[in-house]
């Protein structure tokens, strides 16, 4: 589903920077009293290439390296996360480094936010906790500590209370 939408999204960005480009093209001489502010014209001509540059470059460079790895190796196991007002459940709390974990996520009661944060509290990986639904979300561990599971939808009055950690240790070598 990412693929597609960022498949759609350079696709309408080509339109959009083919319709300038056509219109840029296509627009008629400079008139007289243009003559003077000919040089302005010129350099808005080439900021504009340079910003329409920079928005591809910046745009590659921010997509390509997701936090995430939705076409991950196969998952090694799964953990069930259910959200309730106040508290995560969690069918497991413990993994290692460079397991591939499922997390199936629901909640109990309201919209919840799960989100993953590694140990040093920067979200690596994040999904919405709805009544009724199992949402899915895979992580690949990188490294061990301890990582923290809060909510990130406010669903009450101890929403800030609302927190899990899983502790993943160094792999183990066969």
């Amino acid at each position: 589903m990412q693929s597609l939408a960022v498949q759609i999204t350079i696709a309408v960005s080509l339109v959009v920077v083919a319709c300038f480009v056509w219109v840029l093209l296509n627009s008629k001489g400079v008139a007289p009293w243009e003559q003077i502010a000919k040089p302005a014209y010129q350099a808005r001509s080439f900021l504009f290439f340079v910003a329409i540059a920079a928005g591809i470059a910046i745009s590659f460079f921010t997509l390509v390296p997701w936090p995430h790895d939705a076409n991950a190796a196969a998952v090694t196991r799964q953990i069930d996360a259910k959200a309730r007002q106040w508290a995560w459940e969690l069918s497991d709390d413990k993994a290692q480094v460079g397991e591939v974990i499922e997390f199936r996520v629901s909640a109990e009661d309201v919209n919840h936010g799960f989100a993953l944060y590694d140990p040093d509290k920067r979200i690596v990986a994040q999904i919405q906790a709805m009544p009724g639904f199992v949402n899915k979300v895979r992580h690949r561990f990188v490294r061990p500590g301890i990582y923290q599971i809060l909510c990130l939808e406010y669903c009450g009055v101890a929403h800030h209370a609302m927190v899990a950690e899983i502790i993943v240790g160094a792999a183990t070598s066969n």
